[in-house]
């Protein structure tokens, strides 16, 4: 009888675990939701001041202090596998030099990574997928320069089964995305980049809310003349989604 209860018990807790959610569902669902009761923290490129911009050991530092999404880029080698740099070029960031489309892959998980000051460190550059191991299920993933590689991404996505919290970031317009990149778009969220001072942004903002249900947006702009704009698109997006 002992035993017996002894491996309900076991049971009973390992459905539990199985049931519980983790961390980046919980963030995904507060995005989703329009949740307003707290900022997320996004850490560009990654914890950069404490290891070299998306690298391994900044994203894995952005989670150790808390961060809800690490904001990363992509890059494409010369033999179509996706790497997490910012540059076109490898010279700012690695001891390589050239643009990354003319390495091939192998050749670059040789290079090492610069800090924030160009001293070479022991950082290697990393490629997507193992990036996504990394975050899985422990923080949400916002790529940038991501959504020309779409048809490249999602099945390193669906593979690491990581696509659930990955935010894509562009700036193409809803009908494009929608042609594009419609079979994608239930699976990853997406999030439109808008210029304010452009004259077709309210229309833009307007597609994206009725076409795709964008629920975050990244709104910018580079001059106090459309001052006036910004607030009015706050108004647009409250409770319709997140800036």
């Amino acid at each position: 009888m002992r035993h017996l209860i002894l491996f309900c018990f076991i049971i009973f807790s390992l459905s539990a675990y199985a049931s519980e959610r983790n961390r980046a569902e919980v963030l995904r669902e507060k995005i989703l939701s329009g949740d307003t009761t707290e900022v997320l923290v996004v850490a560009h490129r990654g914890d950069w001041r404490y290891a070299p911009e998306n690298s391994i050991a900044a994203i894995e530092h952005s989670i150790a202090i808390g961060v809800d999404i690490v904001e990363l880029d992509l890059q494409l080698s010369k033999d179509s596998v996706l790497f997490v740099i910012h540059d076109s070029k490898i010279d700012r960031t690695t001891n390589g030099k050239g643009r990354i489309g003319e390495w091939t892959a192998d050749s670059l998980r040789n290079l090492v990574l610069k800090n924030g000051a160009g001293i070479r460190t022991k950082n290697r550059l990393p490629t997507l997928e193992e990036v996504m191991l990394v975050a899985k299920g422990r923080v949400l993933v916002n790529l940038d320069k991501a959504d020309r590689y779409f048809d490249l991404v999602m099945p390193v996505l669906e593979r690491t089964g990581t696509a659930s919290q990955v935010i894509m970031k562009g700036n193409r317009t809803p009908e494009q995305n929608d042609s594009l990149y419609g079979k994608y778009l239930g699976k990853v969220i997406y999030m439109p980049k808008v210029r304010l001072d452009k004259p077709d942004s309210p229309e833009l903002i307007d597609g994206y809310l009725t076409k795709l249900q964008s629920p975050v947006f990244e709104l910018s702009y580079s001059s106090d003349d459309t001052i006036n704009y910004p607030m009015e698109a706050r108004e647009k997006l409250k409770g319709k989604a997140l800036i």
